[in-house]
Formats: C-alpha cells, sequence, structure tokens
C-alpha cells in the first residue's frame, strides 16, 4: 500500500510541474540575438 502511495505521489507531482511549464508564455518566444548577448528575457507588456 505505501508503495502505490508513494508512487502516486511522485508522479502526481511530476505531473503538476509538467502542466505548469507547458503552461507558460515564454515558451511560444523565441529570444532574439540582443536577448541572448544581454542575458535578460524580453520585457513582456503583460508580465
Amino acid at each position: 500500500m505505501i508503495d502505490n502511495f508513494a508512487l502516486a505521489v511522485s508522479h502526481g507531482l511530476m505531473l503538476i510541474t509538467l502542466w505548469t511549464l507547458l503552461r507558460r508564455p515564454d515558451l511560444d518566444e523565441e529570444p532574439g540575438p540582443r536577448d541572448k548577448a544581454a542575458g535578460k528575457p524580453k520585457d513582456r507588456p503583460g508580465a
């Protein structure tokens, strides 16, 4: 019983993490050459 619970918790946390990462808006943006050189993320108006 404990083994099944541990598997469910660990897999559940991984699913939550994956879901959160996939919903990030900056996944659809590629930084330009200036952003890569400066090392700063682009300023987004909604952020």
